[in-house]
């Protein structure tokens, strides 16, 4: 079983093209090796990105009162939560998070909004001129505001927007069990429409909301044929109120090897460790690094507190890597 890891590694690095079968080899050899599988995961993210990890900060500038019905989701309106609600923040506000992003080591900041989509013009003009702040401070500016189409992203690039995010949040074949309010194409034609106005662009899921394995896979195979730049990898961290507030933790081994079959698959792509990592790998944090994730999300989270960032620098810097501090 080390064999064929240390033969798909090889494959990994000069072909960048691990298929479906062989990832769930990678599956079966990691389930009895994980160690053996987490190193070679390791030498694939140092292979193509090095010794840096970056990081990124977001901020919730609206909150809550979501129409669509994500079963993950403390902001669905279909659900009854703790979460906040709250209209539009201004762009003052999201400029005085940003800055407190940089200060703690953010090279990237992210504008987030509830609900499918932006309909008030308002609320794109204040997004436009805090995009606008935020290059200004030296950060690269990212937002995820639902549905987009080619014209939306084109405005969005033209106000100096470096990247669109926009998650598919699982795999094709188990996302009704999820949410059935929109369909998967939604997601996928956002994605493009990004792209297709020359935006960099962020798309992932989360891990642990009851798919399999192979789903996990058909995910990671989905967002290698989008070429996305880089791939946010949440863990769920049921939230009280929504459907999936008892389901069953995954063991922070299981997750690392989902990691590290992700390296494999997507070699040369930034893989962001998200949402629900302190909750679910616990003391085994810094292994999610090692695993394969070259870029941590940092700060808080949506509706949920994060790590403090100086904690993740650190975190870094003893894992004898570099936070990159721009």
């Amino acid at each position: 079983m080390n064999k064929k890891i240390e033969i798909l590694k090889d494959q990994a690095i000069t072909s960048k093209n691990i298929g479906f079968n062989e990832a769930r080899t990678l599956f079966e050899a990691g389930t009895n090796h994980p160690f053996y599988l987490i190193a070679a995961a390791s030498e694939i993210r140092e292979h193509f990105k090095g010794k840096s990890v970056n990081l990124c900060g977001i901020v919730n500038a609206k909150s809550g009162l979501c129409a669509e019905n994500c079963k993950f989701c403390a902001q669905s309106a279909h659900y009854r939560t703790d979460a906040p609600e709250y209209p539009m923040i201004g762009k003052d506000v999201i400029l005085e998070k940003a800055k407190q992003a940089k200060a703690g080591g953010a090279h990237m900041f992210g504008i987030i909004t509830s609900g499918t989509s932006v309909e008030d013009e308002r609320e794109w003009n204040e997004i436009y001129d805090a995009i606008h702040g935020i290059a200004d401070l030296g950060l690269k500016p990212c937002v995820s505001l639902g549905m987009l189409d080619r014209e939306r992203a084109g405005k969005l690039k033209e106000a100096g927007l470096y990247r669109y995010h926009h998650n598919l949040e699982t795999a094709r074949t188990f996302f009704s069990n999820i949410c059935t309010t929109h369909a998967y194409q939604q997601d996928i034609d956002t994605v493009l429409a990004a792209q297709g106005a020359g935006l960099s662009t962020c798309s992932g899921g989360i891990i642990g909301m009851g798919e399999t394995m192979d789903q996990r896979i058909e995910l990671a195979m989905t967002l290698k044929e989008l070429k996305v730049d880089s791939v946010p990898m949440n863990i769920l961290n049921p939230r009280p109120g929504t459907p999936l507030m008892d389901t069953a933790q995954l063991s922070p081994m299981e997750l690392l090897i989902t990691i590290a079959i992700y390296r494999f698959i997507l070699p040369d792509k930034d893989i962001k460790l998200c949402g629900g990592k302190e909750h679910n790998l616990r003391q085994l944090l810094p292994l999610g690094i090692i695993a394969g994730c070259n870029s941590l999300m940092t700060g808080d989270y949506l509706t949920t507190p994060g790590r403090d960032p100086a904690s993740d620098i650190e975190m870094i810097k003893d894992l004898g890597l570099e936070a990159i501090l721009e």
